[in-house]
């Protein structure tokens, strides 16, 4: 069943709220101009912040990027004049084709679980969205993921929310700020979902990003998918409250050890099969000794099969991803989740 979480809405005054419906209504009519009553406010900035959550909650509002306004002095109500990337008819004619390809999208999916809802969008974006590193306007909006298979994080992040809203699964847009003190380079957006009345991060973008980065192979990843804060804010700004790690994806696959001759029984699977593996280490902090011991013992693993070990290593999220070969040198690469640095 089709649902909109209105959070942001939800957050606001009164004042705020009312407003938020007036442009609601005015934008989705497609209005050249509408009125605003009872404004407490001629404050750009207090308005920016009304319309800016609004298309939080509503990112299928993929036409409207900005707005003037008008008031009259003495007067509580003013007009508001949107922006539109596009004209009316190419508007109505791209809500059209957005609207037929969600339908097709989740329709496969519409009787699973809210988890297994929740993988098929994260998975849809992963294997069919690429970086758009030109940052083409739309590309920060649906019509960029599910219009052209690009997008940004802002887009991404938006796509997944349309999606969730579509599969009747509980899921907001986060937004962050940049830190250069922990690493963090650019604002980020992901989203955050709820799943067996639990509050999960999710983001689709960083897992992207690190699926196309491993010895050149493509690969689905899951890194950063229903993390708690303490996982999500080693590499992220802190934001909203979610303090479950249960589902987080690794665990609920059985792929996240506690124990070193788990890491070592698992490696020489994967060596002896000639498969890749990815695991998450949570047997306390991943330190530069545990990592040491870690690393020795998958290069012992590889050794005993005559092969030799190539390590992709997450480390604010403590992820090791390795296969193993039979020529080369063993050699360990940082992975950094970042959609800056995409190609």
């Amino acid at each position: 069943m089709k649902q909109t979480e209105e959070y942001y809405y939800g957050k606001m005054s009164k004042d705020k709220q009312n407003v938020y419906r007036a442009m609601l209504h005015g934008l989705m009519e497609l209005s050249d101009e509408f009125l605003i009553p009872q404004v407490p406010t001629t404050d750009g900035n207090w308005l920016y912040d009304v319309f800016f959550q609004l298309r939080l909650d509503h990112p299928e509002i993929f036409w409207a990027v900005g707005f003037k306004y008008r008031y009259y002095k003495d007067s509580p109500n003013l007009i508001l004049i949107p922006e539109y990337i596009f004209d009316k008819n190419k508007i109505r004619e791209h809500q059209k084709a957005l609207g037929a390809r969600v339908d097709k999208l989740v329709r496969t999916a519409m009787k699973f679980s809210e988890w297994d809802k929740e993988k098929y969008v994260h998975d849809f974006i992963c294997e069919n969205i690429r970086y758009d590193k030109l940052k083409k306007p739309y590309s920060h909006e649906i019509i960029g993921p599910l219009g052209h298979g690009v997008g940004v994080c802002e887009g991404i992040a938006k796509s997944v929310k349309v999606l969730c809203d579509a599969l009747g699964v509980w899921c907001i847009i986060a937004i962050c700020g940049n830190n250069p003190e922990k690493g963090i380079k650019y604002r980020h957006t992901w989203n955050i979902v709820k799943i067996g009345g639990t509050y999960y991060h999710l983001d689709a973008t960083f897992d992207n990003t690190l699926g196309k980065h491993s010895f050149g192979a493509k690969e689905i990843r899951y890194d950063y998918f229903n993390l708690d804060d303490k996982n999500i804010f080693r590499d992220h700004e802190p934001l909203i409250a979610c303090t479950d790690g249960d589902h987080f994806y690794y665990k609920e696959k059985k792929m996240s050890f506690t124990k070193t001759e788990d890491v070592y029984k698992r490696s020489l699977q994967a060596a002896k099969k000639g498969k890749m593996l990815t695991f998450h280490w949570r047997g306390g902090y991943l330190t530069k000794a545990v990592l040491d011991e870690l690393l020795d013992l998958i290069k012992k693993a590889g050794a005993e099969k005559g092969k030799v070990a190539r390590i992709a290593l997450n480390w604010p999220q403590a992820v090791l991803r390795l296969e193993y070969v039979e020529d080369g040198q063993e050699n360990v690469t940082m992975e950094e989740a970042n959609e800056g640095e995409q190609e």
